[in-house]
């Protein structure tokens, strides 16, 4: 009767052992749960704010190239005006 006994007690300490662990890999489960959304959320707002930046560096990239053609344009007039009154200046000179 006693190995009954004792086999049953081994049987409730261990089913004991087994709930208590349980318990506590639910809990850590709950707390990875959380860990995980909060990390999701971060992540997803981490994505958000680089395609917010992207579309930023698009329009710098566009406000550049429309400066730059303008500055490459003012600099181009300013270089034909140059030639213009340099012809001129050849022209009166011939006509002397």
């Amino acid at each position: 009767m006693s190995s009954i006994t004792e086999q049953l007690n081994k049987v409730v300490e261990k089913t004991e052992r087994l709930i208590e662990l349980c318990s506590a890999l639910q809990e850590e489960n709950d707390l990875l749960k959380l860990e995980n959304q909060s990390l999701s959320a971060a992540l997803n707002a981490s994505q958000e704010k680089g395609k917010e930046l992207e579309g930023k560096l698009s329009v710098l990239k566009v406000a550049k190239s429309f400066s730059e053609t303008n500055e490459k344009t003012l600099d181009i007039k300013q270089k034909i005006d140059e030639f213009v009154q340099e012809i001129d200046k050849c022209i009166v000179l011939l006509k002397k």
